[in-house]
């Protein structure tokens, strides 16, 4: 049977988290997605339990939480996390070594069936690709050595536009199941503020839903890309989300 899998940057707690995280648990609820990887959890205001929660309180929904927080200096900052209705039958994580960056791997039950769900947020930058590229090397060499027949995907925000070397490696092994633009929103904060205000905003694809082989893709979309009914200026994030409805052979 088809399942649903989401991923969303929240953009930590900033720009207005406490009227946007309404946006993200409404939509949610449309979208009610069996698995929902996030980046830049915030850890202070433990943003992933707070949906998590929500989703139970308001649509009856049980999530399991996974958390990986990032590295040094950021480890009380942020993270890396995974809402899934699936059992879990183990975790593990990456510690890429640059930027405290890190990556996540939960592997569940899906019908019967393993499914590992990779989670992690490469390094921003808006010229050179290099440590990016480093970064996919680091992760598919990971995959490799978890690589026992399991049917994988791998989720999120990889701050690169398809045709960076970076993406490009990723889909030598993995496929996209879509590449629409996912940012910048026009998310606001309480200054007016934007996330790079000089690009025009939903003008790349930079978040993703890498399949493999074994995972055959029924649809595909973005997702969190509506804007509050009365500010057209609050988003559920400085970036849209990506959904995908998934079947394993």
């Amino acid at each position: 049977m088809p399942f649903r899998v989401a991923t969303l940057n929240l953009e930590q707690d900033h720009k207005r988290w406490d009227a946007r995280r309404e946006l993200i648990v409404e939509q949610m609820g449309e979208l009610k997605p069996d698995v929902f990887a996030l980046n830049e959890v915030c850890l202070p205001r433990q943003t992933a339990h707070w949906l998590q929660r929500a989703a139970k309180e308001r649509f009856g929904i049980d999530y399991a939480l996974v958390q990986q927080t990032r590295t040094n200096g950021l480890s009380e900052v942020e993270g890396e996390a995974l809402l899934t209705r699936f059992p879990i039958v183990e975790t593990g994580n990456l510690d890429f070594r640059t930027r405290d960056i890190v990556a996540l791997v939960a592997r569940l039950l899906v019908d019967g069936q393993p499914l590992d769900v990779y989670v992690t947020h490469l390094y921003a930058s808006s010229g050179d690709d290099s440590l990016r590229l480093f970064q996919v090397q680091q992760l598919l060499a990971w995959i490799d050595r978890r690589a026992d027949g399991t049917a994988r995907i791998a989720c999120g925000d990889f701050n690169a536009v398809p045709d960076k070397p970076s993406a490009a490696l990723m889909a030598t092994r993995f496929k996209p199941t879509q590449q629409a633009p996912t940012a910048p929103t026009p998310l606001a904060g309480s200054d007016g503020g934007v996330t790079h205000p000089g690009r025009p905003r939903m003008s790349q694809c930079i978040d993703y839903i890498w399949t493999d082989a074994p995972v055959r893709v029924a649809g595909s979309g973005v997702c969190f890309n509506q804007p509050s009914r009365g500010d057209a200026t609050l988003w559920p994030s400085d970036h849209a989300g990506v959904w995908a409805d998934l079947t394993l052979a």
